[in-house]
């Protein structure tokens, strides 16, 4: 206690004591001595009571007792008294009277300073009330904050709850101000619809609002919306006016279509700019668009077909006058038709077997080039062939058709089969007058060529109709195909039949020259192989295997009517080698005709070799065989006997080797039509003689014929082969 009151004191020395504050009425002696008193006894109370401790007991624990004494051992002021050798109990006792001093200067501290300490009492006092009252308004505080609290919570809730309903009111206010201004008739869409003219863009404008009100009012009544009803009856009125109003400007412009010389394609185009006024109809209106619909239909199916029915009659006036009959085929006798009213010039007479100029007509710039014109034609005085009319006539039907297919599906708004119907009723009779009229010309044709012509040109525009999507002419190109396929077959069929039927000896004086009917067939093969390449047919393919093997029969047949295997030969090379030369200028190198003709050509040319060798070498030849098999068995000395004849062959050859060579060759070029085969058969023959002396040299060179003396006389190989050179023809 003693320590405490020195810090208390020593911690107010500084301190500047106002007397003014100072509670005179408390003696501050009293209260020190009252002070001391408490602590005098406090420490009464607080001495050892050592009566009870028994020092005997066994739960003491010694070793704790030697911890403390050795603790205490090692205070500093205890080692300096051992050091010294004080005697400790009069040590005690000068410690003792030491401390009673300084309780006592304490005490007279305490009793010094009573006022300060009764003073800084009073303050704490003091501190203790304004802490009081400081505790007792932030107490307020927390009470008014609390209920601050509490308030904001509740203008939050409010806050919310007046957000909601803002949003709420601002949903209706929208919807209803959209409302409002779709019900809303604004005078100058009344003014618009009466007054002004369908083709001003304001019209369109208006009449697309008005639609909307349409529509929405409709909406609105099957919600049985009130509002309605305010506005059913100008809108209704409006309506009307506008459906008259466009109803009277479609069908002008449809009338317009009906005036002669008109170019439809124009009030079409204006038609299209104005596409809604339909669609307006379509849905307001379904008389009024079914009329408008009905009228377009019945007033261009009549132009149509008027227009196609007339240029197809102008066109026929431009085509060939002569065209082929049932007598002009493949194997029927090549005479003149001549008659009184006959015309000499070939000018106007379409080919029958050849193709020439009339397979440009495939050609895309031909195919999609610009249709004819029969006035201009006829004033030029121009022929031209059915293929040629033809194609003019269905490119300008798929120009056309296309483009009446596009404006029905823009216009009409229909697509998939309702256009392909309303195509149908439109373009129905063009399409019926054009099948009819082809029946009727296709029945009589016999022109194969003219005929497989119009097929590829269909094929062609059927690939271009589906390039662009547009499948309004499909069924009618199917159609066309289905009358052209077996009338093509049928022309082919019968030309089959009349190679077949064919009499040789019916057809005039023999020639070796290549037959009439060969080259007939060459052009005409030819260029139904050339046309089929792009868009082949195994039927086709058939008919003319079937053909080709007539035309094998028919040349075989021919070549039995010469006396001589010469001639026969001669005669076989020039028809094989003219058709291969007409064939491989248009069909391709591997073709099954080219191949076949080439096979039979090389098989007849090298057994036509072996015929004009056979002449003037044949004893030669015929040794050399026989010596070169005898040899393969080893038995060439059967011909050691045959000297005679050994020397008659080589003084024979070395004599006349060149007069036959000579000989040769010109029968050669003179037996033959093309100079460039020509000149392959004689470079084969003398080849194939250089080959044979070859071996015959050969054989002499073997030991059984090596005594010989004639041969000294053999001519030297690579000098025959110098001097052979020489008569090969150039050309």
């Amino acid at each position: 206690m003693a320590e405490a009151a020195a810090v208390v004191a020593g911690a107010d020395v500084n301190m500047a004591v106002n007397p003014t504050q100072v509670n005179m009425a408390v003696n501050p002696t009293q209260v020190a001595m009252a002070f001391f008193q408490d602590e005098t006894h406090e420490g009464e109370s607080a001495q050892l009571n050592l009566g009870e401790l028994d020092l005997t007991t066994d739960e003491f624990i010694l070793d704790e007792v030697d911890l403390h004494i050795q603790a205490n051992l090692e205070d500093d002021l205890v080692k300096e008294a051992l050091k010294t050798g004080v005697d400790l109990r009069q040590y005690s006792k000068q410690v003792e009277a030491e401390l009673q001093k300084i309780e006592q200067a304490s005490i007279k501290d305490y009793i010094k300073e009573s006022q300060n300490i009764a003073l800084l009492h009073q303050q704490i006092s003091a501190c203790d009330a304004i802490l009081e009252r400081m505790e007792e308004m932030l107490s307020g505080f927390q009470s008014d904050l609390s209920s601050i609290s509490s308030e904001i919570h509740t203008l939050q809730q409010q806050s919310l709850s007046m957000n909601v309903r803002l949003k709420n009111r601002q949903a209706v206010r929208s919807n209803l101000s959209q409302l409002v201004d779709e019900l809303l008739v604004p005078g100058n869409m009344i003014s618009t619809i009466l007054d002004c003219p369908v083709t001003e863009q304001d019209f369109l404008e208006q009449l697309h609002e008005l639609n909307n009100k349409i529509n929405l009012a409709k909406e609105l009544s099957f919600r049985e919306t009130l509002a309605c009803s305010d506005i059913q009856d100008i809108v209704d009125r409006l309506k009307v006016k506008a459906v008259c109003k466009i109803r009277e400007f479609i069908l002008q412009k449809i009338y317009s279509f009906r005036k002669p010389m008109t170019n439809y394609q124009i009030p079409q185009n204006t038609l299209l700019k104005y596409r809604f006024f339909y669609q307006f109809l379509l849905a307001n209106e379904r008389t009024a668009a079914k009329e408008v619909r009905d009228e377009y239909v019945d007033t261009m199916s009549k132009i149509y077909c008027s227009y196609f029915k007339s240029y197809s009659g102008r066109l026929l006036k431009v085509q060939y006058e002569e065209v082929a009959d049932k007598d002009d085929l493949m194997g029927v006798e090549d005479t003149a038709k001549k008659g009184f009213f006959s015309k000499p010039s070939l000018k106007s007479r379409n080919t029958i077997f050849t193709l020439g100029q009339r397979g440009a007509i495939l050609s895309p710039p031909e195919l999609e080039g610009p249709i004819l014109v029969p006035h201009t034609a006829q004033r030029g005085d121009s022929r031209y062939p059915y293929e040629t009319l033809f194609r003019s006539q269905h490119y300008a039907l798929l120009d056309n058709g296309c483009r009446e297919h596009l404006f029905l599906s823009d216009f009409f708004m229909v697509a998939g089969n309702s256009a392909l119907d309303l195509f149908n009723s439109i373009m129905g009779k063009t399409l019926s007058m054009f099948l009819k009229s082809m029946s009727t010309y296709v029945s009589d044709c016999y022109d194969s060529i003219a005929i497989f012509l119009c097929i590829h040109v269909i094929l062609r525009f059927r690939a271009i109709t589906t390039k662009r999507n547009i499948p309004a002419l499909d069924k009618y190109w199917e159609a066309v195909l289905e009358l052209l396929w077996p009338r093509f077959e049928l022309i082919l069929e019968m030309n089959i039949h009349s190679i077949r039927n064919t009499d040789p000896q019916k057809l005039g004086v023999l020639d070796t020259r290549p037959h009439y009917i060969t080259r007939r067939y060459a052009e005409f093969s030819s260029a139904i192989v050339s046309i089929n390449q792009t868009f082949p047919n195994e039927r086709t393919h058939a008919l003319l295997a079937q053909l080709q093997v007539e035309v094998e029969n028919f040349v075989l047949k021919m070549a039995a009517e010469f006396p001589s295997r010469r001639d026969q030969l001669i005669f076989l090379i020039n028809n094989y080698d003219m058709m291969l030369s007409v064939l491989t200028e248009r069909a391709a190198d591997d073709s099954k005709e080219v191949e076949g003709f080439q096979q039979l050509l090389l098989a007849r040319t090298q057994e036509f070799i072996e015929e004009i060798l056979s002449a003037p070498f044949g004893g030669m030849i015929s040794f050399v065989k026989e010596a070169e098999a005898l040899m393969e068995t080893g038995h060439l000395e059967r011909l050691k006997n045959e000297e005679a004849r050994i020397c008659q062959l080589v003084r024979g050859f070395s004599s006349s080797w060149k007069q036959s060579v000579e000989a040769m060759s010109q029968e050669v070029m003179r037996s033959f039509t093309n100079f460039k085969n020509g000149t392959s058969i004689i470079q084969g023959a003398l080849t194939q003689l250089i080959q044979y002396y070859h071996g015959f040299h050969k054989v002499l060179n073997q030991p059984t014929f090596r005594s010989l003396p004639v041969r000294s006389e053999l001519i030297n190989l690579h000098h025959l082969m110098v001097e052979v050179k020489k008569h090969k023809p150039n050309f």
